[in-house]
C-alpha cells in the first residue's frame, strides 16, 4: 500500500513540474477521414496532405499508421466517430487534443468530353475539427473541385487533392485560432500506466490516491489487463 501511494505521489510531482510545458505546446491532432476515389476505392490523399500541412503549422499529429492498424481490427471505432462525443472519445484514446473527421469522395462524370478521351472528375471534401475534452466542434470546412483528366486514377486523385487543399487551408487556421482563443485544453491530460497491480485492492488504492490528490480534478481508468492499469 505504501509503495503504491509513493509511486502515485512521485508521478503527481513529476506531472506538476511539466504542466507549463503542456500548456505551452500546441494541440495534438488525430485524423479520421473517410476517403473514396472513384466513389468506392479507399485512399489516403487528404490524410497525407493534412499531416504535411499540420506539421508545417507546428502542430503535432497522432501516429496515423497506429490509428489505421487499430481501426482495421475494430471497425466499431469508425462507427463510434459518427457523432462528436464518439469522435472525441476516440481521440482521447490516442492522446489527441483535437480530432479531425470528415468525408472525401471523388467521382468521374458519366460521359467523355466532346467524344474525346477526356473526362471531368468531381470531388467534395467535408471536414470538421472537434475538441476531445468537451466534444465541441471548433472549425469546419466543405469544398468541392472539378478537374479534367485523361485517366481515372490520376484524375480522381487530382480532384481530391484540389478540394482537400481548399478545405484544409480554410480549416487549419480557423481551428488553431479557436484553440488559442479558448486557452488550449481545459486542464492538462496525463496518461499513467502502472504495472504490478496484481490484486484488486491495489487497483482500488491507486484510484483513491489519485482522486484524493490535490490538483487532479478527474481520473479515469481506461483499462486493466494482466496486472497493468
Amino acid at each position: 500500500m505504501k509503495r503504491i501511494r509513493l509511486y502515485c505521489a512521485l508521478f503527481v510531482l513529476l506531472a506538476s513540474a511539466c504542466l507549463s510545458a503542456v500548456h505551452a505546446a500546441g494541440p495534438k491532432v488525430m485524423l479520421l477521414i473517410d476517403e473514396k476515389s472513384l466513389g468506392t476505392i479507399s485512399t489516403a490523399e487528404i490524410e497525407a496532405m493534412a499531416v504535411q500541412m499540420l506539421l508545417e503549422n507546428n502542430l503535432s499529429v497522432v501516429d496515423q499508421d497506429m490509428v489505421r492498424a487499430n481501426i482495421k481490427k475494430d471497425q466499431a471505432m469508425l462507427k463510434s466517430a459518427g457523432d462528436n462525443r464518439g469522435a472525441a472519445a476516440l481521440g482521447l484514446q490516442y492522446g489527441a487534443d483535437i480530432i479531425m473527421v470528415g468525408d472525401a469522395v471523388a467521382k468521374p462524370s458519366a460521359r467523355r468530353l466532346m467524344e474525346s478521351n477526356l473526362r471531368t472528375y468531381q470531388a467534395v471534401v467535408t471536414l470538421r475539427a472537434i475538441r476531445t475534452d468537451n466534444s465541441e466542434t471548433i472549425a469546419s470546412a466543405s469544398e468541392s473541385a472539378s478537374v479534367v483528366g485523361l485517366e481515372d486514377v490520376s484524375g480522381s486523385s487530382q480532384a481530391l487533392k484540389t478540394a482537400g487543399k481548399k478545405s484544409l487551408e480554410a480549416l487549419i487556421p480557423s481551428m488553431t485560432q479557436k484553440w488559442e482563443a479558448g486557452g488550449g485544453p481545459s486542464g492538462s491530460q496525463i496518461s499513467l500506466m502502472i504495472g504490478g497491480v496484481d490484486q484488486a485492492w491495489k487497483l482500488q488504492a491507486i484510484r483513491e490516491t489519485l482522486r484524493s490528490t490535490e490538483g487532479i480534478e478527474n481520473s479515469m481508468q481506461r483499462s486493466y489487463t494482466a496486472g497493468i492499469a
